[in-house]
């Protein structure tokens, strides 16, 4: 099914640098220099360029008028706020609907990739726009190429798990498909209390009918890797158990970090690393090997992003992640790390070191482990067996 190398596919061109908010947005394009520089040293070799999405493809989840809003601030940017768009989140920019289609359309063609049969695993590493809904831009993000791409499948036919990993809630994704039977969105993110959007409580309910196919897991700041790991393995393993998927979509957003400047989890690589080879059990026992994985958040650009898609790409290759990151790779980022970080290096050890993270405050594992409890609880209660 996959190439006769075993190789993952990449959906990455320079195009998608063209989603750009900004020099002072948080979200910014400078990641992809050395993401996909470190993709290519860790052995990435096959790229696909993604096509710009057209509008009857985003209008299968975006209402038509947005589509058409976001094309009017594509080629008028300064007009007054609308939709979401104008704001400090997501900031006109002149091209937008372009840019934004192009992200939109490469989750859109990993997708197709996987259903022909082409490509078992596809990681789009630009990808991951999980705030946005129907008809409104939120966190970052105009059009939601998470969800087309599920819409895609779940037209197809499968039966679509979403996995969102980001620190922040799923919540555009989880909206578009609340009454869905055939998709089940599960979110573990860092609580609504304390982090945008304010959303993603354990409670919440699917739509009348898709019962128990809304699952969120909202955790404490200062959650580590031991609970979120844990947290993941143990929700994920149960709900595939109950929903029997046939395809795997996931939202790799790696703003749970420590050392992101956005929230409050305390996360290390080392967590990646354990998940995404959980990840890919998960799409080869229940899924026949098929899984979509996006980027998403994440926003210290150069010591962090960089080796959370890489080891997304190596869980999807079966192959261990080195103890370290390549020598040539930190000298080509060297001087640009040190200016965006104050002077930082890049990472040495490709598995963060004791001490990378703070300890959990007292409670906070307890917590998770109460919270994962009733996660799997409501979705037992209200989700009826694949």
């Amino acid at each position: 099914m996959s190439d006769p190398a075993g190789e993952p596919l990449v959906v990455w061109s320079e195009a998608i640098g063209a989603y750009d908010f900004g020099e002072e947005h948080p979200l910014t394009p400078l990641r992809f220099g050395p993401g996909i520089d470190l993709l290519r040293a860790v052995g990435a070799t096959r790229f696909l360029a993604p096509p710009e999405a057209d509008d009857a493809q985003l209008t299968r989840l975006h209402d038509r008028a947005y589509v058409r809003q976001v094309r009017s601030f594509s080629d008028h940017p300064w007009q007054p706020g609308r939709m979401g768009i104008g704001s400090a989140d997501c900031p006109a920019f002149f091209g937008m609907h372009e840019a934004a289609a192009t992200v939109a359309g490469g989750s859109l063609a990993g997708m197709e990739r996987i259903l022909s049969g082409t490509d078992e695993h596809v990681l789009v590493p630009g990808g991951g726009l999980h705030h946005a809904m129907a008809g409104l831009a939120s966190g970052f993000c105009i059009y939601n190429d998470v969800a087309l791409a599920i819409a895609r499948a779940r037209d197809a036919g499968h039966r679509v798990l979403s996995v969102d990993l980001d620190v922040h809630h799923g919540d555009g994704t989880e909206a578009l498909f609340r009454n869905d039977p055939l998709v089940l969105t599960f979110s573990i993110h860092e609580t609504g209390r304390t982090l945008f959007p304010g959303t993603g409580g354990v409670e919440d309910p699917a739509g009348p009918d898709a019962p128990g196919t809304v699952v969120n897991l909202p955790l404490e700041p200062g959650t580590g890797d031991e609970s979120w790991v844990d947290a993941v393995e143990t929700a994920v393993s149960a709900l595939a158990e109950r929903f029997q998927p046939t395809l795997l979509v996931t939202q790799n957003g790696c703003d749970s970090h420590a050392w992101d400047p956005l929230a409050h989890l305390e996360l290390t690589t080392g967590a990646w690393v354990r998940v995404t080879r959980f990840l890919d059990g998960i799409a080869h026992r229940w899924c026949a090997g098929r899984w979509l994985a996006t980027g998403g958040g994440g926003y210290e650009a150069f010591r962090v992003v960089p080796r959370s898609w890489a080891t997304i790409w190596l869980a999807m290759a079966h192959r261990e992640p080195p103890e370290e990151t390549p020598a040539g790779w930190r000298a080509r980022w060297a001087e640009a790390t040190a200016r965006a970080t104050g002077g930082e290096a890049p990472p040495v050890a490709w598995i963060d070191p004791p001490g990378t993270a703070r300890p959990e405050p007292p409670g906070v594992t307890a917590a998770a482990r109460a919270m994962t409890g009733r996660a799997i609880a409501l979705a037992a209660e209200r989700l009826p067996r694949g």
